[in-house]
């Protein structure tokens, strides 16, 4: 596991990596269908998702989010749209959002897959160091924990892992 890159003393990005019993494709069929994303989110914010499974960079999709779930900014309920940037099959999918605040906020979430013997190796990372300034001046990142991340992990394990 690696326990992030530090940039300028500041840690600007999370990455947790987990082996999962499954093949690349059954994890990447989860990774590419909105409502996989819900299915496996460990924070509690995402409440649903509208939109086709996504197959190359540029696809978009919608989440619906609860902000209370964190309890740190009452936002109440509101939409993002997920606009899909690396998008290699069975290999990697990564994102970024853009919802209700402007400017966006510019943080990328995504996963790396890598076959291992008796499964794949799975790399869920969190990158905010191209954040927009207006937010970086907040200094309210990350708004994700390196916990939640091995918690979504350990969900995405439950959902594809042959029983």
């Amino acid at each position: 596991m690696t326990q992030g890159d530090v940039q300028d003393g500041t840690r600007e990005r999370i990455e947790v990596a987990r082996t999962i019993p499954a093949e690349p494709s059954a994890i990447f069929a989860v990774l590419t269908d909105p409502r996989g994303h819900v299915a496996i989110d460990s924070s509690g914010m995402l409440m649903g998702a509208s939109g086709e499974r996504v197959t190359a960079s540029g696809d978009t999709f919608v989440v619906h989010m609860d902000r209370e779930a964190l309890g740190d900014v009452p936002l109440g309920q509101y939409d993002v749209t997920v606009t899909i940037g690396t998008f290699e099959p069975d290999r990697e999918i990564s994102w970024t959002i853009v919802g209700v605040v402007r400017p966006p906020i510019g943080h990328v979430y995504g996963y790396r897959l890598e076959p291992t013997e008796g499964g794949t190796r799975v790399v869920s990372y969190y990158d905010w160091s191209g954040i927009d300034p207006v937010w970086r001046a907040r200094d309210i990142f990350p708004v994700i924990s390196e916990s939640a991340l091995k918690a979504t992990l350990g969900i995405l394990h439950r959902t594809v892992a042959p029983r």
